[in-house]
């Protein structure tokens, strides 16, 4: 089975592509341009949290949503064990970015960011759960690198 991927592993790929490059384009937007005019963002929207400008929050978002996405796409796409652990924590991530965002600024319906966001984080967590996806993770049937393995019954 370790040969096929399941729907569910690729649908899990995909969104964590998605939330990958989402978060390293307003990242990065962020962090070149802090007033946040570059994506029509207005300093107004910081009102409530602690923040004077976007450069903190664009930092976060850049790295912790957008390098370790990347990061974890590529161990789904050659399905290391350590991917799993990694989609739990982005997607965990992602649910507490916008759940701490609604809280210090509000929720913002249009555009509808934070919806969409928090969705997704949902959603990634929902995917990575399931034991299809684990299982294709975590295959015990795979051989550990590095050893040597009786092969005589092989020949006979």
């Amino acid at each position: 089975m370790k040969n096929q991927r399941s729907y569910s592993l690729y649908l899990l790929m995909g969104f964590m592509l998605f939330q990958g490059i989402s978060g390293l384009f307003g990242g990065f937007a962020l962090v070149i341009d802090p007033t946040g005019e570059l994506l029509q963002m207005p300093l107004s929207m910081l009102e409530g949290s602690p923040f004077d400008n976007f450069m903190f929050p664009g930092i976060i978002l850049l790295t912790i949503l957008g390098i370790i996405p990347m990061v974890v796409y590529y161990g789904l796409w050659k399905r290391k064990k350590w991917a799993w652990m990694g989609a739990l924590t982005v997607s965990v991530a992602l649910i507490i970015w916008i759940g701490v965002e609604i809280w210090m600024v509000g929720y913002h319906s249009e555009p509808p960011l934070q919806l969409v966001y928090g969705l997704l984080g949902v959603i990634l967590l929902v995917l990575t759960l399931l034991p299809a996806v684990r299982n294709q993770l975590n295959d015990e049937n795979e051989l550990p690198r590095g050893r040597v393995h009786d092969v005589s019954n092989l020949t006979k």
